[in-house]
Parts: structure tokens; C-alpha cells; sequence
């Protein structure tokens, strides 16, 4: 079976799924219902992203067995993947205290770094940086960051799904296109993105099913990791997947900084992000959603390829992608309170 065949069963494989999923939620209560700092007005069943990790591990097991992914990747995605989903999928049923759920993503992360021998020498400004055991470090908290900030972003009907896809398809399209061939490194980011799609057909505003965090904190894990392994093939790489990450962690982590700036506590829910702001002045979820995934393919995915093929330093393209990304969420107000007036 040639790797084009496995984008259509993936995304197939989870619609079908996700469908089922909202099934189960409905017949067992697994509801979201609405609250002060909801962004939707109406019960909605949860915890379809169950089916976009699912999908994706059974898959990465699959090629892996058919020696289509390095043992060293299929080990960091799947182990740590699979506890990242499992931890979701129980907060998704019960809520967990945030010292076990922090453990757990912890735990997940320093599994998937030690998979893939820990952190490479990363280029910038023309200087390679080997930090070792700090770089280490350091990369831990990159992926717990980016598992956690995936499941702050998860706020409204269809951002999420698109952003994952969006992010996802550029990552590989870059891989594909690399000079020198890394072979065959794009087909786990495709199909992650096509995993996602398979959710967003229910989820797409307005959504018929929410995401949860099993498949948030999955996604955020996952491309992290995904990430990394870029970072082993090639600095530059690593640097053009933090560009196109650009939307999700500015917002998150602005959003972040604003409110330990205030005095708020980080675990406390909250709906300050911009694009909750933005959803809330324009009345409608839609407009956000498509503007986060026009911003990935108009804006990111340029700079990306030009930090992919080495035209603009990684640290340089990611200052360049960032800084209107910051105006735009400080333009909205991320961080601050629903009272807050917008500029």
C-alpha cells in the first residue's frame, strides 16, 4: 500500500469515530454545558478528540510495524501520546486536580525527549547552541507548554481542528519540499493534520461536538514532538515549525503573562484569550476560526518555507512572524478581563 492511501483511510477513520463519540455523549451525559466564561450558548456533547488520537496512534503503530517510522519517533509518539490522551479522556469524564495533570504532562514529555535523544544543537544568528542537559530541560517545558496552551486555545466552535490542520499541512509540505530529501518525515505531520480534519467535519461551526482535553492536550503533545524530531533533521526546521505555530502561542502565552501580571493564578478557567475577545466583538465564531487559519497559510506558512530553505534566520523569521501577532493580541485584549474595552 503506497503512504498516499493511508490520508484518506486516517481521515475517514476519524470522522467516523468522532461521530461515535458524540453518540457516547449524548447517551452517557458527556455534556459541556454553557457557564459564565462559556463561549457557547448551547449544551454541547464533549471529548471528540478522543477519536483524532486514536486515529493518529493506531496509525503511527501500523506504519511502524511496515518500518515506514523510525522506532525512536513511533516510541515518543506513542507511549507519550497515549498518556497525554488517556489523561484528557479522564478529565474529559471527571476533572482531575492540576497537580496530577501537570505531573502526568511531564512525565509524557520527558518520555518523548528521551525517545528521541534529548534536544539537538539549535542554530540562530548564525551560531549553533548545544545546551545539553538544559537544553534538555528546557525542551520538557516547550512540550508541556505547548500540551497545556493547546488545551487553553481549545475555546471556540472549529479553531483548534483548523489550526492543527493548517500547522500540520504546512509542516509537511516543508518536510516534502526540503533540500537536502529527509524522505519520507512529512507523512506523520499529514497525517496528524488529516487526523484533525476527520474531527473538524463535526466540529466546524456551529460545532455538533467539542474537542476535550484528550484530543487538545494530544495535539499539543503531539506537534511538539513532531517538532523536535524536525529540529534533528535540521535546525531550520525546528524554527519553521515554531513560525507556524505562531497564532496559538502568541495568544496563549500573552494571555498568560497578562494575567500572572495581574495577580491571577495560571490553573484558574478563564475566557481572556483574544480570540475568545474577538469572538465576543463580533458575535460569531466563524470570522475568528477562518481569520486564525487564513493567518497560518497567508502570513506563517511564507516565513516558514523561508526559514525552512535557509532565506531568514529561524530566530529572526519567528521575531518577523510574532510581532504583528502580538499587536493583534494586544489589540484584543488578551489577558484581561471580558470588561475590558477593546482599542
Amino acid at each position: 500500500m503506497t503512504l498516499w492511501w493511508w490520508f484518506p483511510m486516517v481521515l475517514a477513520a476519524s470522522a467516523f469515530m468522532t461521530g461515535a463519540l458524540r453518540r457516547y455523549a449524548l447517551a452517557y451525559g458527556l455534556m459541556d454545558f454553557p457557564i459564565d466564561r462559556s463561549s457557547h450558548s448551547q449544551p454541547t456533547p464533549r471529548g471528540g478528540g478522543a477519536a483524532i488520537a486514536v486515529a493518529f496512534l493506531v496509525t503511527v503503530a501500523a506504519l511502524a510495524l511496515f518500518d515506514r517510522v523510525p522506532s525512536d519517533v513511533a516510541g515518543a509518539i506513542l507511549g507519550p501520546g497515549t498518556v497525554a490522551a488517556l489523561v484528557g479522556f479522564l478529565d474529559d469524564h471527571k476533572s482531575l486536580t492540576s497537580r496530577w495533570r501537570l505531573l502526568s504532562h511531564f512525565v509524557a514529555a520527558t518520555g518523548a525527549l528521551s525517545c528521541l535523544g534529548g534536544l539537538p544543537p539549535i542554530e540562530a544568528v548564525g551560531v549553533s547552541f548545544d545546551l545539553g542537559w538544559l537544553g534538555d530541560a528546557l525542551a520538557v517545558i516547550y512540550l508541556v507548554w505547548l500540551l497545556n496552551l493547546y488545551n487553553f486555545m481549545d475555546g471556540i466552535d472549529g479553531v483548534a481542528g483548523l489550526e492543527a490542520m493548517t500547522v500540520c499541512c504546512g509542516a509537511s509540505v516543508l518536510l516534502m519540499l526540503h533540500t537536502p530529501p529527509v524522505g519520507e518525515e512529512w507523512i506523520l505531520p499529514g497525517l496528524l493534520a488529516m487526523s484533525a480534519f476527520g474531527f473538524l467535519i463535526w466540529n466546524w461551526p456551529p460545532a455538533r461536538i467539542f474537542m476535550g482535553d484528550s484530543g487538545s492536550g494530544f495535539l499539543g503533545l503531539a506537534m511538539g514532538i513532531l517538532s523536535i524530531q524536525a529540529a534533528w533533521l535540521g535546525s531550520e526546521l525546528w524554527w519553521s515549525w515554531v513560525v507556524l505555530l505562531g497564532v496559538f502561542v502568541v495568544d496563549a502565552t500573552t494571555t498568560l503573562l497578562c494575567r500572572l501580571w495581574r495577580g491571577e493564578r495560571p490553573d484558574t478557567a478563564h475566557h481572556d484569550h483574544a480570540y475568545q475577545h474577538a469572538a465576543r466583538c463580533l458575535g460569531a465564531h466563524l470570522p475568528v476560526t477562518i481569520t486564525v487559519g487564513a493567518i497560518n497559510v497567508v502570513w506563517l506558512l511564507p516565513l516558514a518555507w523561508l526559514v525552512a530553505t535557509g532565506r531568514l534566520d529561524g530566530l529572526l523569521g519567528v521575531l518577523i512572524a510574532y510581532l504583528p501577532l502580538v499587536l493583534l493580541a494586544v489589540r484584543f485584549k488578551a489577558g484581561l478581563p471580558q470588561t475590558a474595552r477593546y482599542l
